[in-house]
């Protein structure tokens, strides 16, 4: 049988899966070694998100991107969810893969997955990677727009024109070319799936208060341009954090591992040269 960490999201190759609370979680699993660094993706994206950070570590890192419930390949249940649950997933996830302790780097919705499963278990986490992302809530304003840029995404015609290249700026970044793949893939999703997994990105708690107990190393990455979380936000979060530093990504939107994926990963490679073990 073909050993599952040569059937990651590289080379067309066969995506292996495993049962996790209830879910069947697809992942990929690229690399060796004791040095471990889990990827979580953003809202309506996959772990293929992460493809430009597997390539470039994959060779001193062993590298595990994975879908959350209701993205990519991995399939929602019937039943509510909530990040809580998701960070439950990936640290069940490193259960099954026999992984005890890890990076746990997380872009926009997978930060805040990766926020939660650190402070669920922070002893199994050792450094933090969190890509425009946020502890706390969008504004009252900002939100009530999501909620009709989501109900005009569900048109019975299916999203129109402008919507999709809203969605993508806020997203994706403004011209961005790749842009248009994310948004039809996102326009894939079954309603049912969107109107679950949105539920949960809007009805979030607030965690900015616990933030404080995150004593491992963190490195807060963020866009300058970053329309969905302002750069005012990751400045924040990284303060918040006992061992948080910022990296600002300039003119990167909210996607900056994806649109400026080399400035990125050399944040991303000199912040990971510290946290390899001896």
């Amino acid at each position: 049988m073909l050993d599952p960490r040569l059937r990651g999201i590289q080379g067309g190759l066969t995506m292996p899966y495993v049962n996790v609370n209830g879910q069947r979680i697809a992942y990929g699993d690229t690399g060796s070694g004791d040095d471990v660094i889990v990827f979580s993706h953003g809202f309506f994206m996959s772990q293929a998100m992460f493809a430009p950070q597997v390539a470039a570590l994959a060779n001193r890192w062993r590298c595990i991107t994975w879908d959350a419930r209701g993205h990519g390949a991995t399939e929602a249940t019937d039943d509510p969810f909530s990040y809580w649950d998701s960070a439950a997933d990936l640290l069940g996830l490193l259960d099954a893969l026999g992984i005890e302790e890890a990076v746990l780097a997380g872009m926009s919705q997978g930060g805040y997955v990766s926020l939660r499963a650190a402070l669920s278990a922070p002893e199994r986490v050792r450094a933090l990677v969190l890509i425009d992302t946020q502890s706390g809530l969008d504004a009252a304003e900002k939100a009530a727009g999501y909620d009709q840029l989501i109900d005009a995404w569900l048109s019975p015609d299916g999203p129109p024109a402008e919507v999709r290249e809203t969605l993508s700026t806020i997203i994706i970044g403004a011209g961005h070319s790749g842009g248009a793949r994310w948004i039809d893939e996102a326009a894939s999703i079954p309603e049912a799936t969107v109107r679950q997994i949105y539920s949960t990105l809007a009805t979030r708690d607030d965690i900015t208060e616990r933030i404080g107990e995150l004593t491992m190393p963190a490195l807060v990455v963020h866009g300058s341009d970053d329309l969905a979380i302002g750069v005012d936000e990751g400045r924040a979060l990284a303060q918040r954090l006992p061992a948080g530093r910022l990296a600002v990504i300039d003119g990167a939107g909210h996607a900056a591992n994806l649109t400026h994926s080399a400035a990125v990963n050399l944040e991303l490679e000199a912040f990971l040269t510290a946290q390899e073990t001896p």
